[in-house]
């Protein structure tokens, strides 16, 4: 990965609908190089995909949430294809510490958490943090700020 790989990337991420001749203007090549390059970054898994930022807000899902749950390895089979199937689970982690997952949620309200949290019970104790606000949202990597030392090697 070089310089104009990153550039691109950070491009992308600032707007994945950037037309593909903008972003050839911006990094100073052709087209059909920059749609070689990104179609690189697709197949080495860097580029993951291409996704609509939608505000939870205005759909009516006023409470978001964050989620502890303590899981016992033997239940992850069990566990993993239910919380993948819950639509209003924006992520799940498997973390360290004293609970086993930190799961994001968003709901339109405190009842639905609740009865979310009741079906979570069955695998385990959980402990919940509500959100009031988000000062520093979901976002990607500023990979402009790589240095020479931290880019990953060319594959």
């Amino acid at each position: 990965m070089d310089k104009i790989d990153i550039e691109i990337l950070s491009l992308l991420e600032e707007n994945a609908r950037y037309p593909l001749k903008y972003l050839a203007e911006k990094v100073y090549l052709s087209s059909p190089a920059v749609s070689a390059r990104i179609e690189r970054l697709e197949k080495q898994g860097i580029i993951q995909g291409y996704h609509a930022a939608v505000d939870p807000l205005s759909l009516g899902f006023h409470i978001t949430a964050f989620i502890n749950l303590t899981l016992e390895p033997h239940q992850k089979a069990e566990f993993y294809p239910f919380i993948e199937s819950c639509p209003n689970v924006l992520e799940c982690n498997c973390v360290t510490g004293n609970y086993s997952m930190l799961i994001k949620v968003c709901f339109q309200s405190t009842m639905e958490l609740d009865t979310f949290i009741g079906h979570l019970q069955m695998y385990g104790k959980t402990e919940t943090q509500i959100v009031f606000s988000t000062p520093v949202p979901s976002r990607g990597i500023d990979v402009r700020k790589l240095s020479d030392d931290d880019e990953p090697e060319e594959a």
